[in-house]
């Protein structure tokens, strides 16, 4: 069984800053890629981040470069994601996944190719 759990959500000003949190629970050897995904009212899931296992391959959504950083640290089984620089469009509930052990890492690539899934934490970015 494995369990994802975000945190860090919150109300933020245009410009401002988070930082969200995922600890995943049970078997944390079960999971491979880690990522970040996102979902505004009446809009699809939207991939925004994703970290390579072993933390040192990672690849963003053209609206997260330049602004947001992901990261994992395996020893606390915790990814994070930085946001700064946040807009009004990045109000949306922000969901963490994971992809399992037997998915070939380069190909995963879109929301269905992630196993496990966070409950989502809400960010809300006023202007």
């Amino acid at each position: 069984q494995v369990q994802l759990v975000e945190s860090g959500g919150g109300l933020v000003q245009t410009g401002g800053s988070l930082r969200l949190s995922c600890v995943t629970l049970g078997r944390t050897s079960s999971i491979n890629v880690m990522g970040w995904f996102r979902q505004a009212p009446g809009k699809e899931r939207e991939f925004v981040a994703r970290v390579s296992r072993g933390g040192d391959t990672t690849y963003y959504a053209d609206s997260a470069k330049g602004r947001f950083t992901i990261s994992r640290d395996n020893a606390k089984n915790t990814v994070y994601l930085q946001m700064n620089s946040l807009k009004p469009e990045d109000t949306a509930v922000y969901f963490c996944a994971g992809a399992g052990v037997w998915r070939r890492a380069d190909l995963i690539s879109t929301r269905y190719d992630y196993d496990y899934w966070g409950q989502g934490t809400q960010v809300t970015v006023s202007s």
